[in-house]
């Protein structure tokens, strides 16, 4: 689910930055070091607007300067029961792992429905029904979060077929 929420950076700038052009550089490093970045608990999709910038402090011995900035962002964050989109990126003998964006999800051999079997003689390895139904590396397939975990920068989570519509 995406959500506008008001953030606060510590930027740090090189002297070579100082001058009339300062705002600019800041707001670019903004952008370069937090869109797209994962807290754990959500990822930076997009920064709409830097509203505060403080008056930069001095960093004793290196002549560098740390600037506060305040600014609005729109984050995503998953949660259970979200039904996502996603590209499998892995396949082995008990799941598939499915890249969700900034989300990595397994989704176990218990959370597939029974008609889709694991064939291991097939080059790639793929899990499928003997019909139209295949799920190897590089599928965009549909699934819902079970259960999420969140590390320092990163997230995971354990997703279902089960409970989704299928083609």
């Amino acid at each position: 689910m995406f959500f506008l929420k008001e953030m606060e950076k510590t930027i740090q700038l090189h002297p070579s930055y100082f001058g009339p052009l300062i705002r600019s550089h800041i707001h670019r490093e903004l952008l370069t070091k937090e869109e797209g970045s994962s807290t754990g608990k959500f990822t930076i999709v997009c920064i709409l607007d830097s509203f505060e910038i403080s008056d930069g402090q001095v960093i004793p011995g290196t002549g560098s300067a740390e600037y506060t900035v305040h600014y609005k962002a729109i984050v995503w964050r998953p949660y259970k029961g979200e039904v996502m989109d996603g590209v499998v990126t892995s396949v082995i003998r008990a799941g598939f792992f499915v890249d969700c964006g900034s989300l990595q999800a397994f989704v176990g051999r218990n959370m597939i429905p029974s008609d889709i079997k694991f064939d291991p003689a097939a080059t790639p390895p793929q899990w499928t029904d003997n019909a139209e139904q295949v799920i190897e590396k590089g599928t965009n397939i549909r699934i819902k979060i079970k259960g999420l975990r969140s590390e320092v920068d990163k997230m995971y989570a354990i997703g279902t077929m089960k409970e989704v519509c299928r083609p």
